[in-house]
């Protein structure tokens, strides 16, 4: 039997919890398909600075390159708020993604069909359905960019600066053709090129590679215009590539037109060998401390994180295609309290976890 090392960071609040019912969903579709999982603890986040001081322990990096890809949690909360930004637990997220040399985040929003009435968008507006793939550049832009403290005209002032090379906007346009190509074939490409010279240079390159593409139809948008789009006209959207910051919001925008960010997966990828990649997969959620230790979170968005590593990372679609499938049969019977509505069973973190173990089969 075929078996994959897998490095799991549980992380902080409601993170195990999720975690743990998105390892029991591996292990039944494993079962099913014929492969197990080894699997290799380690910290990362607020419970690391607790045990060892850092964020982002160096053997945590360690573990991490020597499997074939990585399980996250969650990270942060109010214990960590008072301490300097590079030793707070968010530090770890970015620290990770550089080590392993992650620069691709590709973020689905899509509505499960027994969820279309959660979406804050109007029915006619999202019609049958919504499946749009954000794909973020993660290792550039103003989050690691040139950032300081100084004084302007007498006065305290802040920085962060926004830089992009020609080689990190390539690559990160190169996937979103990828996947483009493999879904309906239309890439929008979001920027701010009226006003920003890193946007510029975004257009100008994210073009050059489009001759590359002839199958994909390429269109531009700046990103107010797209936050915009996205709730008067989310159908039209594909595929979209954008910058660090700008996927950053996007995403999240994305998240609650498709009814709660419970429900929203996220992988992190680095090179790819084939049909693999390297990735590491989480929720867009947060650890949500409110809510820790209650057994009420919402395991779906892990879950079905789970099932792009699946696909991604270890080349096993078919058993990917199943943990989704399970989860939307779940889903016509089960609810958590963050999605309930009246004639549904309302149901916890473990219940909701079995309920996608038992469409498993």
């Amino acid at each position: 039997m075929k078996t994959y090392t897998l490095a799991v960071i549980r992380g902080d609040g409601i993170g195990p919890e999720i975690v743990e019912e998105t390892l029991k969903v591996l292990d039944r579709a494993g079962e099913r398909f014929g492969f197990r999982f080894d699997y290799k603890p380690c910290l990362m986040g607020g419970c690391a600075i607790d045990q060892t001081g850092l964020p982002l322990p160096p053997e945590t990096i360690e573990i991490c390159k020597a499997c074939d890809s990585v399980l996250l949690g969650a990270v942060g909360g109010w214990q960590w708020d008072s301490l300097p930004g590079h030793l707070r637990p968010e530090a770890g997220l970015l620290g990770i993604r550089a080590a392993l040399g992650l620069y691709a985040n590709l973020r689905p929003a899509r509505i499960f069909r027994p969820l279309r009435q959660a979406s804050p968008i109007r029915q006619d507006i999202i019609g049958e359905g919504l499946d749009i793939m954000i794909v973020r550049e993660l290792t550039g832009g103003i989050y690691f960019g040139e950032r300081g403290r100084t004084e302007k005209a007498g006065q305290p002032a802040a920085f962060d600066t926004e830089c992009y090379t020609v080689p990190e906007i390539e690559r990160i346009a190169r996937v979103g053709f990828e996947m483009a190509r493999k879904r309906a074939g239309r890439l929008c490409s979001v920027d701010k090129a009226n006003v920003l010279e890193s946007s510029r240079l975004w257009r100008e390159t994210v073009l050059r590679v489009a001759a590359d593409y002839p199958d994909v139809e390429l269109s531009h948008m700046y990103v107010d215009n797209c936050a915009m789009q996205l709730v008067r006209h989310p159908r039209q959207f594909d595929v979209i590539v954008t910058s660090n910051i700008f996927g950053d919001i996007l995403s999240d925008e994305a998240s609650m037109i498709s009814g709660s960010i419970g429900m929203l997966a996220s992988a992190s990828l680095g090179e790819s060998s084939g049909s693999r990649a390297f990735g590491l997969y989480e929720p867009i959620h947060g650890s949500a401390p409110d809510i820790a230790g209650q057994g009420i979170a919402n395991p779906l968005a892990t879950i079905l994180s789970g099932a792009m590593l699946l696909q991604y990372s270890l080349n096993e679609p078919a058993a990917a295609a199943a943990i989704e499938a399970a989860v939307n049969k779940a889903l016509e019977t089960k609810r958590t309290g963050d999605i309930f509505e009246a004639g549904y069973e309302k149901v916890g973190c473990a219940e909701m976890g079995n309920a996608v173990c038992e469409g498993l089969g």
